[in-house]
């Protein structure tokens, strides 16, 4: 018996790890005992194959990962998004829901896998099909609410009064008189992050990166961090950010608006003009931005070479560019990948897809936030020396995995190019070298993209093992409290310290399991991102059908081809059923389609020409062809 989370496919088939390592036990229907997608269960292996894979049988499902769903209502069924729900959900009480109505539906019981389950219906959302339906299911869908329960909003207000009266300085830093700003996306709400610098008589540069004091308005076992704790993240989808904190916080109270004294918790450096860090402070501090950038404006100055603040952005990117080399030289990967964008209508529905542009300004600022997060966990690391079980929240990036490295390698050397490594062990550099040499070829981007998912994930813990794909030997996340709930346990951890010096472990198991709670919630705010944007570009295409585009083949399978339109980014398939003018199968050591009798290749990399025949935003998928 073997207990463990299991992986449920779309058409009903379960994959259980074998903890002895080798393949993943596969779980027939049958066998699955109404188990679903993520459920804790224990199985027991058959002793018996199918087509070479062992079997195993759910022997008891021990937790459910999820029991609310999003889906289409439909004569008394509830037809689920989530394709790895299986089965239908009858829903014994429609409660006003029609044919056609997007619902949440809460699942009450599944004792007989032959039969459907039952559930009841938590909400009408809204039509199938409607802008604002799709985009509250799919964050329904992830696990997250979208407004605040009544107990946490009046706490949030209470706050705006208790601010007003509050002695500003009382233990702070007052850094009100520096020259500070923040630079933010056009259509950033929340500014968490404002970087101040002063030049120093002997040349050097005092830079100040501050970040919004959460901590002193959301403090352990309120109404405000429970909530914060269940949300974990702010998440961010294409018209709409769905925050972690009331308005009254992340918008307003916390958020480093110009012209305001603001609460921030700062890292501030002492700096050569070779960007090497001579002195640093860690401690909370009083501000006042004095100029709220785009990232569009502040690279504008930086490309005139002339206007606001344009002497401190100079300086500031120069600095930024030297960090950066450091990072590349010491190791980091450099993984830029193409962000797309949408311009939509009054009613939600995309009329333009574009690129989103990496700019110098954007590099900036992630290079101070990188340098802040990275000093922040070194100064705690160091600090802990004497005591390598003191509690503190750590960023890792473990190494990855040797048998993706072993098939990202196979991939690349398909395409022509060369990922060195030993048995599937490798270095970033390595990698790095690898993704240099795929730069400014057709393939770059489908290269990348899969050597991210070659990568381990990124997740919080109490246990330091470095970060790979940055190559830092500490790291952590303290610049975005406003959004994310680590970077407000390492204000509270960091804080702590300060005051009282050490922190015991005997809150160690607390922290960790929060560490767990945030790297999951991540995860999930992270597909409901996906979600939304793969829907808008499958809503998008819609209008397109018919047309023909260039692409490029992303993927392939023993069923179809995947290729992806080169401006919008949209994936979908060619499937082999419809290629009529031979029979194709898949190679898989060549990672190509290959036709029997005519030897004609489709491989990954290739760039075809696609006509688009179907566009369905429901499944978010789209059909194409060979032209």
């Amino acid at each position: 018996m073997l207990e463990g989370t299991i992986r449920v496919t779309g058409k009903g088939v379960g994959y259980f790890e074998d903890p002895q390592g080798g393949d993943d036990f596969e779980i027939q229907p049958e066998n699955l005992k109404a188990a679903l997608n993520r459920d804790t269960v224990i199985v027991e292996p058959t002793g018996k194959e199918i087509y070479g894979r062992k079997q195993a049988k759910v022997v008891e499902i021990l937790e459910r990962h999820k029991t609310e769903f999003v889906g289409t209502f439909d004569d008394g069924f509830m037809i689920p998004d989530d394709k790895r729900m299986y089965r239908d959900i009858f829903v014994e009480d429609p409660k006003g829901a029609k044919n056609g109505d997007k619902i949440q539906v809460h699942l009450t019981s599944w004792e007989d896998p032959s039969k459907s389950p039952k559930g009841e219906i938590l909400r009408v959302i809204g039509r199938a099909g409607e802008h604002n339906a799709e985009m509250v299911g799919i964050v329904l869908e992830s696990g997250f609410e979208i407004d605040f329960p009544p107990e946490v909003e009046s706490e949030a207000e209470a706050w705006k009064e208790r601010y007003e009266k509050e002695d500003k300085l009382k233990n702070r830093r007052d850094f009100s008189e520096v020259t500070t700003f923040t630079i933010d996306p056009a259509d950033a709400k929340d500014f968490d992050d404002a970087i101040s610098l002063k030049k120093l008589e002997n040349g050097d540069y005092e830079i100040g990166v501050h970040i919004a004091d959460v901590s002193h308005f959301v403090t352990p076992g309120t109404a405000l961090d429970k909530e914060a704790v269940k949300r974990g993240t702010s998440i961010y989808l294409v018209d709409r950010t769905i925050p972690m904190l009331p308005e009254v916080l992340s918008n307003d109270l916390c958020s480093l608006n110009p012209n305001e004294p603001k609460y921030a918790f700062s890292a501030v450096f002492v700096m050569d003009k070779n960007a090497k860090v001579k002195d640093r402070w860690f401690g909370k501090t009083l501000i006042e931005s004095d100029k709220r950038f785009t990232y569009e404006e502040a690279q504008e100055i930086l490309d005139k070479k002339s206007g606001t603040y344009y002497e401190e952005l100079k300086t500031l990117n120069d600095l930024a560019y030297k960090l950066r080399e450091e990072k590349f030289r010491k190791g980091a990967i450099e993984f830029e990948t193409e962000e797309v964008k949408f311009e939509l209508d009054e009613l939600g529905k995309p009329i333009r897809v574009y690129k989103k542009e990496r700019k110098d300004t954007h590099k900036l600022v992630e290079d101070f936030m990188l340098l802040a997060n990275r000093e922040v966990a070194t100064h705690m690391h160091t600090a802990y020396k004497s005591n390598a079980r003191a509690a503190f929240v750590y960023r890792i990036h473990d190494a990855p995995d040797r048998e993706k490295i072993v098939n990202l390698a196979t991939f690349v050397k398909a395409l022509g190019f060369e990922l060195k490594n030993r048995d599937g062990e490798t270095t970033a550099e390595d990698i790095t070298k690898m993704l240099k040499s795929v730069e400014g070829t057709p393939t770059e981007m489908l290269v990348k993209t899969a050597a991210i998912r070659s990568m381990s994930k990124a997740i919080y813990s109490t246990s330091n093992i470095g970060h790979f794909g940055l190559a830092f030997e500490y790291y952590t996340h303290f610049t975005s409290p406003i959004r994310r709930y680590p970077d407000l346990m390492v204000h509270r951890l960091l804080q702590r310290f300060i005051e009282q010096g050490q922190i015991e472990q005997d809150e160690i198991i607390k922290y960790q399991r929060l560490c767990d709670d945030s790297s999951e919630r991540e995860m999930e705010a992270a597909e409901a991102e996906r979600a939304s944007i793969k829907y808008k570009q499958v809503e998008y295409m819609q209008e397109h059908v018919g047309e023909e585009f260039d692409a490029i083949i992303s993927g392939v399978s023993e069923w179809g081809i995947y290729v992806e339109e080169v401006n919008t980014k949209a994936e979908g398939m060619v499937k082999l059923r419809d290629m009529k003018d031979d029979f194709y199968e898949l190679n898989e050591k060549l990672y190509a389609i290959v036709g029997q009798k005519s030897g004609k290749k489709y491989s990954l990399g290739d760039k075809v020409r696609v006509k688009l025949i179907a566009s369905d935003p429901e499944r978010k998928t789209l059909d194409f062809a060979f032209v």
